[in-house]
């Protein structure tokens, strides 16, 4: 008796469609729905390194510049799929739960820091042209980015742009004291510039907060981080900055290093309960199942 085929999901983030470089279908648990990725670091450099990215940067990649004409051809055919309904009859879209076939965003997000990208502003403006083309209003542009390029005036600007298009900025937030935040997010970047390049964005304009705890060689959060973890972001409130949402997640997909495990679901739990007595709201995207 053949086994039933199974379902695309969450756990699932290849990052692959037909010849695509650049553009790619996936299926975003924090999203709830399909998030069209577009990568502008296909040459997999990032700023950071952090250990429970399943971008594996022992394979060299065999893209290395961004090719914006292109970008736009394939942002466009993709679309072209989704308006039409053509890409849920595709393997393995055609396996996706039918409350999930709905497109919630154009994420930049990819294999490195999208706001390093010299031509992010011009990929701003090309993703709301091919929204616009497509009378996807409803469909945001969003970006994910670890807030350390944020003070820069070209990326600032960008950013502006973005949210002009109904869009918005994710922001990693990962840890509450230097130290955890230089082993969690693989840097020596000063934390304090990050902190305040999310303040300053958040003054500006109302940001999701992007949270992931996990288990490092064994070992989560302490209770004085996480204490730190909401300290940081009572400055942020204090400091006038507007926070829409706080996603407390682990790892859901397999990382590059085995030093990394999910956290356990009542643990994010109860992070979660600390943001919210903070008036702020929060979801939790519990990790994978441990084997």
């Amino acid at each position: 008796m053949d086994r039933p085929a199974r379902r695309l999901d969450f756990t699932d983030h290849r990052r692959a469609l037909g010849d695509n470089r650049y553009v790619y279908p996936v299926v975003s648990r924090r999203s709830k729905g399909l998030s069209i990725g577009v990568n502008l670091n296909p040459d997999k450099v990032c700023n950071f390194d952090c250990p429970y990215c399943q971008v594996d940067r022992r394979v060299p990649p065999t893209v290395t510049e961004v090719e914006l004409p292109r970008l736009g051809e394939e942002l466009h055919a993709l679309l072209s799929l989704v308006t039409s309904g053509t890409l849920w009859d595709a393997p393995p879209f055609d396996t996706v739960a039918p409350a999930l076939r709905r497109v919630n965003d154009v994420a930049f997000a990819g294999d490195g820091e999208p706001t390093a990208y010299a031509g992010f502003g011009e990929a701003v403006a090309l993703v709301g042209e091919a929204l616009a083309d497509f009378g996807l209003s409803g469909v945001k542009p969003i970006v994910l980015t670890n807030a350390t390029l944020l003070h820069r005036p070209r990326v600032a600007e960008a950013i502006d742009a973005l949210y002009a298009l109904g869009g918005e900025a994710w922001v990693k937030l990962d840890a509450g004291t230097e130290a955890l935040f230089q082993a969690i997010d693989g840097t020596t970047f000063p934390f304090g510039r990050v902190l305040k390049n999310l303040a300053e964005l958040a003054a500006r304009h109302p940001v999701v907060v992007q949270s992931m705890f996990l288990r490092l060689d064994g070992e989560g959060p302490s209770d004085a981080e996480i204490t730190a973890y909401l300290g940081r972001l009572q400055d942020v409130i204090q400091g006038g900055g507007r926070v829409s949402l706080v996603q407390v997640y682990s790892v859901a997909r397999t990382p590059a290093t085995p030093r990394v495990a999910p956290l356990d679901v009542p643990r994010l739990e109860e992070i979660a309960a600390g943001v919210r007595a903070l008036g702020l709201t929060a979801e939790v995207y519990p990790g994978r199942a441990e084997p």
